[in-house]
């Protein structure tokens, strides 16, 4: 099965972006090997600022860059990007709403060997509690340059979140669509809803296979814009199944979780259960032992999925 990191599918639609608009300008904070900005510093190194480890001043210098009518990318890692920039990005950036594109690479667990310190399981949270600001989490690689196309039209501030590992392709079929706010529905079923985002949409699917086997229909949707979130396909999935179960690599405070666990009590109370890291810090460790060890993998939505279902 073909795979690609989201980062690496980043940097590759940064460059092809770059020769479409040429208002675009990319500024990382010394890790652009990592982050895949290297790839637009190829093409346009006069457009690209390295500007050291110095996160909230290069958010800064970017919102100043978005008055003057660029559009600048800004990248490191996610937890220095939603933890080290927060203020500059809220007062900054957001409260003048200013079209600034933050796209935060090794986000989650995955990053792995580096450990909690970089292991940003808080970003989805503090991004989307900032008014003004877009949260986007994609599935795949295909998903994450839509993602990164999107975002260059959008107009305002964007946080869009990437991972260090290489994923599975999962939405290279013809009709394949992205849409900023708009949920995709991946599998039909009735027994219940998984709702899924970033690398645990992969999970989702596998899940559905497992359950599939034992007679169980589950309805999958990928939710890729976490803010503004698609409130309708969610509304309708829990009238329509009776129970959800999300999943998401990310704390299960404030995640996608929560988001969902906020649309469905005032739409259409139903039970919740959530997938994702509980109230914990990571570890080191390989990205596959950290997923299993934190209750990320399919098998643990399939649990979840059971006993959802058996609360109905």
């Amino acid at each position: 099965m073909v795979k690609m990191a989201t980062r690496e599918a980043y940097g590759k639609a940064l460059a092809k972006l770059g020769e479409e608009k040429s208002n675009i300008v990319v500024l990382d904070a010394d890790l652009s090997k990592s982050t895949k900005t290297a790839d637009f510093k190829k093409v346009f190194p006069e457009r690209f600022i390295n500007m050291g480890i110095a996160e909230g001043n290069m958010m800064v210098v970017a919102a100043g860059l978005a008055s003057c009518g660029k559009i600048p990318f800004v990248s490191t890692f996610a937890m220095f990007a939603a933890g080290r920039g927060f203020e500059q990005i809220r007062n900054s950036i957001c409260y003048p709403k200013l079209n600034v594109k933050v796209c935060a690479t090794h986000a989650g667990l995955t990053v792995g060997e580096d450990g909690a310190s970089h292991q940003a399981i808080e970003d989805i949270s503090l991004m989307r509690s900032i008014p003004n600001m877009l949260v986007i989490s994609p599935s795949d690689g295909i998903e994450a340059e839509a993602a990164i196309k999107a975002v260059a039209d959008y107009k305002g501030p964007c946080y869009v979140r990437l991972g260090r590992s290489a994923v599975s392709v999962i939405n290279d079929n013809a009709d394949y669509k992205f849409e900023i706010g708009k949920g995709v529905t991946l599998r039909e079923g009735k027994d219940a809803t998984i709702i899924a985002t970033g690398i645990m949409v992969d999970a989702a699917l596998e899940a559905y296979n497992i359950l599939a086997e034992e007679g169980i229909k589950v309805k999958v949707i990928n939710i890729h814009t976490i803010k503004p979130i698609d409130q309708k396909i969610i509304a309708d999935a829990a009238r329509e199944t009776g129970v959800i179960v999300t999943a998401e690599e990310h704390s299960i405070i404030g995640g996608l979780g929560s988001a969902v666990a906020e649309v469905v009590t005032e739409n259409y109370p139903v039970p919740v259960l959530k997938v994702g890291v509980k109230d914990t810090f990571g570890e080191s460790g390989k990205p596959v032992e950290l997923l299993e060890k934190y209750g990320l993998t399919p098998m643990d939505i399939v649990k979840a999925v059971k006993k959802g279902i058996s609360l109905k």
